[in-house]
């Protein structure tokens, strides 16, 4: 017989229940249900609550009991909707050239940047790249964040990307935390590739997609749009073929440069990521849509530079994703909550905002509707914090982890 698992009793359970997709929010409206507990059955959730009137009801149903003995605030599993977890080296001189006064163009075309991640990732074993792969999603998961979005593009190659999608699919299928693959062949034309940009890509099209496809290795698509990479123009017919072909479309857009948020409202992305150029009537353009803009702040503190314009994005009535951008380059450092911390002190962002943009609102910004709030139906992947408030999670600004993580039900 299939057993019920009851968890609790939580000083806090914050549930994310009940909270709107797009626009600003107030710490009151967040649900907290004071003792609460969670009854889980097959890594669902099967009822939210009081702890004891949860007991009462199931205490006689073939139920185990996962007692919570000190205080602990629970929230639903952390999602990443924005990383490039699978590469091989270390970019450590790019980082030491910006902290000389150069810039990540300039960087890029001295013969580091994407390119230098390439050219290490593309003689990488599979092995190696499983392992490494692995190391991260693991820490990740100790960390209290349970789906990451993981992208492929630092090989540039069929060969290589599929290689990138095949371990992560592999990594997927052995740990417990669920890896959401998306293709960023489209990262940067490779060195090696002879022709234009538009010819990359139309090989993208024909070589690597429909392997892609036949292999389910991926279902989303990504395309960095900015100088130094592809042009509004090139990405528009790129990504018609691959909406055509099936893909759900997502969007480095307005890092440097304008350009692809007004791509991403007029192909109806799934999210544009970045943003931290963008301008007032882009921001117009994000809220008439449901394409859901994904912030990145650790991209800023890894090159220095300024934070996408997150409050201004929650006022106009846009949602708000936010994610780590973990990568060798301009994003070393993979620790959302701190990210997420640090952007909510200089955005002015409410509690309600930070929790949401990083639980919620990131697992549509994935086109997931089976986890981030935590209510029946729902995985029941969560992150326990030993606190009493749930406002010191992010008061501690990522310094306090969590002391234990669900993934489906089951303690990691």
């Amino acid at each position: 017989m299939i057993k019920n698992r009851l968890i609790g009793p939580f000083t806090q359970l914050l549930t994310m229940n009940n909270i709107p997709l797009k626009g600003s929010l107030n710490d009151n409206q967040l649900e907290i249900i004071p003792g609460g507990g969670i009854v889980v059955c097959e890594g669902k959730i099967v009822k939210v609550g009081n702890f004891d009137l949860l007991g009462d009801e199931f205490g006689d149903r073939n139920t185990i009991i996962d007692y919570i003995d000190s205080d602990m605030v629970v929230i639903p599993g952390m999602i990443d909707p924005h990383t490039h977890l699978c590469w091989a080296g270390s970019r450590a001189n790019d980082y030491a050239l910006r902290l000389a006064g150069k810039s990540y163009l300039e960087i890029a075309q001295g013969g580091g940047g994407i390119g230098d991640t390439v050219e290490k990732t593309r003689v990488a074993t599979f092995a190696d790249l499983e392992a490494s792969l692995t190391g991260r999603a693991k820490t990740y998961l100790r960390n209290g964040v349970t789906t990451i979005e993981v992208k492929s593009g630092y090989c540039l190659n069929k060969e290589g990307e599929l290689k990138l999608l095949e371990v992560i699919g592999k990594v997927n299928k052995k740990l417990s935390v669920d890896l959401i693959p998306t293709c960023l062949a489209a990262h940067i034309k490779p060195a090696d590739f002879h022709g234009s940009q538009a010819d990359y890509l139309e090989s993208i099209v024909n070589e690597l997609l429909p392997e892609i496809r036949a292999k389910k290795l991926a279902n989303r698509i990504d395309i960095y749009i900015d100088k130094g990479a592809f042009t509004a123009a090139e990405a528009l017919v790129y990504l018609n073929r691959a909406k055509n072909l099936g893909f759900d479309l997502v969007i480095h857009g307005d890092q440097f440069t304008e350009g692809g948020v007004a791509v991403a409202s007029e192909l109806g992305a799934l999210s544009v990521d970045h943003l931290e150029t963008m301008n007032d009537q882009e921001i117009k353009l994000l809220a008439a849509s449901d394409v859901i803009p994904i912030v990145l702040p650790g991209s800023s503190l890894g090159l220095g530079g300024r934070f996408a314009p997150a409050r201004k994005l929650l006022d106009a009535g846009c949602s708000l994703a936010i994610g780590s951008d973990w990568n060798p380059g301009s994003a070393p450092m993979g620790d959302l909550l701190l990210q997420t911390a640090l952007l909510g002190i200089f955005e002015k962002m409410t509690m309600a905002e930070s929790l949401a943009g990083i639980t919620f609102r990131a697992a549509r910004a994935l086109n997931l509707t089976d986890r981030g709030v935590l209510s029946v139906g729902m995985l029941a992947d969560m992150a326990g914090f030993p606190v009493a408030d749930y406002r010191e999670i992010i008061y501690h600004q990522g310094s306090l982890d969590p002391s234990v993580v669900w993934k489906r039900g089951e303690r990691q």
